[in-house]
């Protein structure tokens, strides 16, 4: 059975309940009441936007910065929205890097011999041609390896950190290879950031520093970090191999994706929907970000496609270079920083196309409450809730610079973070009922944030 006929029949009642005279909203709203409820069935009852994301991620796989599957995914999306009939369509050129992740492995020597499950950490140096074989001194901490400096030189430092949310490990993935290489390491290995999975290694981009040597750096699953852990309190000697490929090549030409529906009174000032394009180079990058670049796109799509022209521009955007750079975020805060007074909204999709319960909101005091009110006709897809903070890394300089309110969905994030820039990021984790109740509560909050007569955060009848 499609998508669509699945949700269809359920979603019914909420639909009837969102046109309901009983249903609260603040008098301003009332209005929106009718578009709101177009929005929210059409999003709800077609699969347009599953399909599209499978047609994606079927046909480009991966989308790593600089690879011929981005090149030939920015190419399709023009085209697509050029046949969606958005009235804008281009490409504003950005120049990525170009990180190569070649052949690669590790293999424990001592006290036997076995493969184990590896990835490579973005932007991290090779090996030398014959491999790395050294003794492996696990620690569980920065701390921990301070203590334990001396055992460190000459080694393979593996960090066995457990997962205690991304925001308050991922600091293992992005440094270890600096803590490792100044205490003497030959290369250094981290426990994936994530929740435990499949035996499923976790790549990401890590930092170096020009006053520390860069070592190679890789990511071994879960489960291996934690027997390698145990294998090493017991007293086991532990010496492993490690194979890396790894390289920079020349920066290639990429681009972000600029799709608008321009305003009917107020085409200068403009609500953006943003998502990356680009996916790390393992999986094939449907929920990190495809599914965001599919849901903000089908929600401009919509409004197209209902007849619905909002006061103020809405501009998607779809980013490229946020894994391994941010080069797509920093030419758009370049490219359009004279404009940037005139964006009344940002709004970025990535942490997964789950079902959202609402919105994480930074902005004033005026447009929290008005946000709110908007939120309170999503209540039949449940995404009332507005959080204390909203945004996003490719928003990030554009909302920091233009002092932007900005916008993200707010998802159950955990079964994101165990298939998160996995080989397991496949369209087959995404939730069609999630995803289209992704869309329709991005389409609905873009739609009257670019169609109230007052601009976001002002009081009607001030300007």
């Amino acid at each position: 059975m499609r998508p669509a006929r699945r949700i269809a029949a359920a979603l019914a009642l909420v639909i009837a309940a969102l046109a309901s005279p009983s249903a609260q909203v603040p008098g301003w709203l009332e209005p929106y009441r009718e578009p709101v409820s177009r929005l929210i069935e059409a999003a709800t009852t077609s699969d347009t936007a599953w399909e599209r994301l499978a047609e994606l991620t079927d046909s480009f796989g991966h989308r790593l910065s600089g690879s011929q599957g981005l090149a030939d995914a920015i190419e399709w999306a023009m085209a697509r929205m050029r046949a969606d009939g958005f009235d804008v369509v281009r490409a504003d050129p950005v120049k990525v890097p170009h990180w190569i992740r070649g052949r690669e492995s590790l293999e424990m020597v001592e006290p036997r011999r076995e493969r184990i499950p590896m990835l490579g950490l973005g932007m991290s140096v090779g090996t030398p041609a014959e491999g790395i074989e050294a003794e492996l001194l696990v620690v569980s901490s920065f701390a921990e390896l301070e203590r334990r400096s001396e055992e460190a030189r000459g080694r393979i430092v593996l960090f066995d950190v457990p997962y205690r949310g991304y925001s308050q490990t991922v600091a293992y993935r992005t440094n270890g290879a600096v803590h490792a290489a100044r205490h003497g390491a030959v290369a250094v290995l981290v426990r994936s950031i994530g929740p435990q999975g499949l035996r499923t290694p976790h790549t990401g981009m890590l930092s170096y520093r020009p006053d520390v040597p860069p070592i190679p750096a890789a990511a071994i699953p879960v489960e291996d970090s934690k027997r390698l852990a145990r294998m090493a309190a017991r007293g086991n000697r532990l010496r492993l191999r490690l194979h890396m490929e790894a390289r920079l090549g020349p920066d290639a030409d990429s681009a972000n994706v600029i799709a608008e529906l321009r305003g009917r009174e107020r085409p200068e000032e403009v609500v953006v929907l943003a998502c990356h394009l680009d996916s790390w180079d393992v999986g094939t990058g449907a929920s990190d970000d495809g599914g965001g670049c599919v849901a903000v796109w089908e929600a401009a799509r919509l409004m197209l496609a209902l007849d619905l022209r909002p006061r103020r521009t809405v501009r998607v955007v779809l980013f490229t270079n946020e894994e391994n750079g941010l080069r797509g975020a920093l030419d758009y805060r370049r490219r359009y920083a004279g404009e940037l007074n005139r964006h009344v909204l940002m709004i970025e999709s990535d942490l997964g196309v789950a079902a959202p319960t609402g919105f994480g909101f930074t902005g004033n005091d005026t447009a929290r409450e008005q946000v709110r009110a908007i939120a309170s006709m999503l209540a039949p897809i449940d995404a009332v809730h507005i959080g204390p903070s909203g945004g996003g890394a490719d928003i990030g300089p554009s909302v920091d610079a233009g002092r932007i309110p900005a916008m993200s969905p707010e998802v159950d994030s955990s079964e994101y973070f165990r298939i998160h820039h996995t080989e397991a990021d496949t369209i087959e984790q995404v939730d069609p009922r999630g995803l289209a109740r992704h869309v329709a509560a991005l389409a609905a909050m873009a739609y009257v944030v670019a169609d109230m007569p007052a601009r976001l955060g002002e009081v009607p009848g001030t300007r």
